[in-house]
């Protein structure tokens, strides 16, 4: 059982320094209770989940277009209808999202303002290049997998409508990191040049894709927090060695290598040693100085604008139909 409660300012509070209502709250988390919309919760516990399920939520969005311009290049008909289903389910899970995040209060439009104005993230995976098909299995095998890693735990989150919207945005992710490991071993089974092809995608993007669990543990500011309240179920490094530890062997049985010369089993821990990613390098994506930062936000910033009369249409719509009802 957690006996700290976490203050909006990210600092820990002994139980001592609660109040009565503090303490009610804690209790219930640590019993495992769900706590819903209709509930009360202290402020800061409200701002961590909007930042967090919103930052989800756009990678979710953010997420479709680095597969997205692959539809119309990919090899088969059927791997076309495959990437199409992929995208849309995950505009589906974007849609779960900002809907979980509108029971805390906050519309789907003031976190896409957030998210333009930059004061909202996504996951710094997005912000890479798809330069060839088998990026596209890549991002399937690795970005999933990591994804499915972070979001299993999820389902068991403290807050219900997040935690019910996990449940099937996991299954789905399970669907497409399948797609995306077919599409690696149908590569390594094709000519040298595919092979090739598929070990330049493991090499771009497993340090990346080690990225997507978040800085150090020491390093991050928002863990502790999380976790007190049960936001959050594991830290980053836990999930990065879960993850280091699942995929290696999947390289293996695909006959290609981790590009990393550190990585081995170490029998001790029951877990592979593996090298630390670039942090510099994370850390500057963040800023906005990745590969493909300008144009995925440029992106997300054309369809709100191109949609614009969309929004006031349905809200001059709303606006009439309110009328209509008072008068009558």
């Amino acid at each position: 059982m957690y006996a700290q409660m976490v203050k909006s300012t990210g600092t820990l509070m002994s139980r001592e320094d609660m109040s009565p209502q503090e303490a009610a709250f804690q209790d219930r988390v640590d019993a495992g209770d769900k706590i819903e919309p209709q509930d009360w919760m202290p402020e800061g516990y409200r701002k961590t989940l909007i930042r967090q399920i919103g930052q989800h939520a756009h990678s979710e969005i953010v997420g479709q277009l680095p597969e997205g311009n692959w539809i119309t290049r990919a090899p088969t008909l059927e791997r076309k209808q495959i990437l199409i289903a992929k995208v849309q389910d995950e505009a589906g899970h974007g849609l779960y999202l900002y809907c979980a995040a509108e029971t805390l209060g906050v519309s789907r439009d003031e976190l896409t303002e957030d998210l333009l104005a930059g004061r909202m993230k996504y996951s710094s995976i997005f912000n890479y290049p798809t330069l060839t098909w088998a990026d596209i299995g890549a991002v399937g095998w690795l970005v999933d997998g990591a994804a499915i890693m972070n979001q299993v735990p999820l389902q068991r989150t403290s807050y219900g409508p997040y935690a019910r919207a996990m449940v099937r945005i996991c299954k789905e992710e399970s669907f497409h990191q399948r797609q995306g490991y077919s599409i690696m071993m149908k590569m390594v089974n094709g000519t040298p040049e595919q092979r090739e092809m598929a070990q330049d995608a493991l090499n771009r993007f497993w340090y990346p894709s080690l990225m997507m669990f978040g800085p150090s543990d020491k390093d991050s500011v928002h863990s502790a927090q999380s976790m007190a309240w049960k936001i959050k179920m594991n830290s980053n490094d836990e999930l990065r060695q879960k993850f280091v530890d699942q995929t290696v062997p999947q390289a293996e049985y695909l006959g290609l290598t981790v590009p990393d010369p550190e990585l081995r089993w170490n029998e001790e821990k029951g877990g592979y040693d593996f090298s630390e990613p670039d942090w510099d390098e994370f850390y500057q994506v963040l800023r906005g100085n990745g590969p493909c930062n300008a144009e995925r936000i440029g992106a997300r910033q054309k369809a709100w604008d191109d949609g614009a009369w969309v929004r006031e249409g349905l809200m001059a719509h709303a606006e009439k139909h309110a009328r209509r009802v008072a008068a009558e």
